[in-house]
């Protein structure tokens, strides 16, 4: 089969996710409708790695999950601290957005990493306010205390880690460009989602905790 392959380049600016679309749609109304089309090169790589990171995003959901509901032998309290991954990652992309950066296959690994990153602050606050409510202490109570007894370390941990990340966003030498992609999500990521999650999932968890103890008070 005859083929010719058409090599273009990027205005400045512009982010391969929005030229694509863009580009397809030229070809499929100057070609004829007989000629096959596809992509190569950098454009073939990120619609591979777009599917990709959709397989490997909800194998490492599924993994997390499983790992959580044997630990908190329960399917509630692994929800409560799952809550965490979309709020990190709505952070992420906001600070990948403002940066300028696009959804490439190094902003996509530092997505996954952040997954289980960002877990650790729901595993804190929770395990502790279960400990605390086998002793006899209210949901709401429990989720205060474990809350205010966990912020120290929460933020430690967070600000380790996000100190460690500056570094990649920072980078100028060779490969700069893929350590900045991660670093964005990391720092982004990290930041967001641990304000997030010291506010919301202290809520989420009393609302979900709260509701057996108004039954059982109801049928007494």
């Amino acid at each position: 089969m005859r083929s010719t392959t058409l090599k273009t380049d990027l205005h400045p600016g512009e982010k391969i996710e929005t030229a694509m679309p863009k580009l397809w749609e030229i070809a499929n109304n100057s070609l004829p409708q007989s000629y096959k089309k596809e992509w190569t090169g950098a454009a073939k790589l990120y619609q591979d790695s777009a599917l990709t990171m959709a397989i490997l995003f909800s194998l490492a959901l599924i993994f997390i999950y499983a790992i959580l509901s044997v630990q908190f032998e329960n399917f509630i309290d692994p929800l409560i601290v799952m809550l965490t991954v979309p709020l990190a990652i709505s952070g992420a992309l906001f600070v990948v957005w403002i940066l300028g950066q696009s959804l490439n296959i190094y902003t996509q690994v530092g997505l996954i990493t952040l997954i289980g990153l960002i877990s650790k602050h729901g595993i804190l606050i929770v395990e502790f306010a279960n400990q605390l409510g086998k002793e006899g202490l209210s949901s709401f109570e429990a989720v205060q205390k474990a809350a205010a007894l966990r912020l120290r370390p929460i933020l430690m941990t967070t600000a380790a880690m996000i100190f460690g990340a500056i570094p990649l966003v920072l980078a100028h030498d060779s490969g700069a460009e893929c350590r900045r992609a991660i670093g964005a999500v990391l720092v982004g990521g990290l930041a967001f989602g641990t304000i997030f999650t010291l506010f919301i999932l202290p809520t989420v968890y009393y609302a979900l905790k709260s509701f057996p103890e108004k039954i059982n008070s109801s049928k007494s």
